[in-house]
């Protein structure tokens, strides 16, 4: 069977939290669970680095406006994530060209992570914090379930993150009017703080 559908989950899942599917997957293949997870992702200390970022995410991400702060820093690194894991999966079965499965992967992350930006960025327009908190933990038992049925059902876990993904996006849209509020928020404090600190 075609990667395709794994390396397309893998990547929806790594624009949510790139350090967890690293995580799992390596897992996955360290406990013998799966035989497909490539062995870069089994390594030592790719489990340690993923882990211990693993926990600075699930904590970054519970805090208001922290996590989009830590959002906008990973729009690079989710991508690239998704990219990595998606050309490792490709080379490992050979199903798929290594580049071509590094561009869904890469694209896919792209897209998912617009969508856990700004719906971020809606949560954090209203003032109490305990939206986030479940948000988060929802995104990572979400990540970690969607993981863990693509090793078993590939094709399965490529559609449900195919419907996650389109009805993300278009709850983006419905979100926009408190996206922009947030941002207005954001350069009104940045404005505030500028003069706050001009020399009198």
């Amino acid at each position: 069977m075609s990667v395709l559908p794994l390396v397309f989950t893998s990547g929806w899942a790594s624009g949510v939290n790139a350090y967890a599917v690293v995580l799992l997957l390596g897992l996955f293949g360290v406990t013998g669970i799966s035989d497909d997870v490539p062995g870069t992702l089994q390594r030592p200390e790719v489990l340690i680095v993923a882990g211990v970022l693993f926990l600075c995410e699930a904590v970054a991400d519970k805090i208001p406006y922290v996590d989009s702060l830590w959002d906008s820093a990973h729009t690079v690194v989710r991508p690239l994530a998704g990219a990595w894991v998606g050309a490792l999966l490709a080379g490992q079965s050979g199903s798929l060209p290594d580049a071509a499965a590094g561009l869904l992967g890469g694209s896919t992350a792209l897209a998912s992570h617009a969508v856990k930006a700004g719906t971020r960025m809606a949560v954090n327009a209203s003032p109490e914090p305990f939206s986030n908190i479940v948000l988060s933990v929802a995104e990572d038992l979400g990540v970690a379930g969607m993981v863990a049925f693509a090793m078993f059902h590939p094709v399965a876990a490529a559609v449900v993150a195919g419907v996650l993904l389109v009805g993300g996006l278009l709850a983006l849209v419905l979100l926009f009017s408190r996206i922009r509020r947030f941002l207005r928020r954001r350069a009104h404090r940045r404005e505030a703080r500028r003069l706050a600190s001009r020399p009198r």
